[in-house]
């Protein structure tokens, strides 16, 4: 066992830059794709409650295809086969389309905007009408009445579920290393390969881990901040 920390320690000491840059790329990933996500999911939900039919439906298909398929049948379609087209070659998509980081950026916002939109919806149709009915009959405008009464609510209902879409979108990242970007799945299956052991795999799942309780402990922060608050 003493051996097995000895090597752990070394394959720190000797890859700390890679391993960094990895996680650097990592949180950047889960970063951008998680904002973006969020923005989108907004988007989605107010069209899923309060747009027309056809907005409705269209919501619907949205949803059940990046929620139905696996995420990284998404990625590979993005990045491996939108390039076989040669029309998307010849677009100014492709400048975005042929950097395997963009690629997984956009699959990993386009799905989990999917999920993170249902339990919008949700905390939009929990918000209580007799609230809405009351700014209504003061004359207060649509929109004036989602920013201000129905989007504030309804973001803290579903603080909770978000907050596990976000620790689930952590995970998800580590996707990216199928489609050649080095975050840090991708560089700890590079040393893992070139040292034949799964020392650096045992690595990344630690941080992972470590990056899971905290993000898990901000959001549990933020439920209690809106229990007492409520209360």
């Amino acid at each position: 066992m003493d051996a097995w920390f000895t090597d752990i320690l070394v394959l720190l000491q000797d890859n700390r830059a890679e391993l960094w840059e990895g996680l650097v790329l990592t949180l950047q990933l889960w970063a951008a794709s998680g904002a973006a996500g969020l923005v989108l999911a907004l988007g989605l939900a107010l069209g899923a409650t309060h747009g027309g039919p056809v907005l409705k439906r269209l919501v619907r298909v949205y949803s059940a295809a990046f929620r139905g398929t696996p995420l990284l049948v998404q990625m590979f379609l993005l990045y491996y086969g939108l390039s076989q087209f040669e029309w998307v070659r010849a677009s100014v998509a492709w400048v975005v389309l042929e950097d395997a980081f963009y690629c997984g950026l956009m699959a990993l916002t386009l799905n989990i905007a999917a999920y993170m939109a249902e339990d919008i919806r949700a905390g939009i149709l929990a918000v209580p009408a007799g609230q809405q009915e009351s700014a209504r009959a003061f004359g207060m405008p649509s929109g004036t009445l989602l920013l201000r009464i129905v989007l504030p609510q309804a973001l803290r209902i579903a603080t909770p579920a978000l907050g596990n879409e976000v620790v689930s979108l952590l995970k998800a990242t580590a996707l990216v290393s199928t489609i050649t970007v080095f975050d840090l799945t991708g560089v700890a299956r590079r040393l893992s390969t070139e040292s034949y052991t799964t020392d650096a795999l045992v690595v990344a799942g630690v941080v992972y881990g470590a990056l899971t309780l905290l993000i898990s402990a901000g959001v549990h922060f933020l439920e209690r901040r809106r229990k007492s608050r409520a209360a």
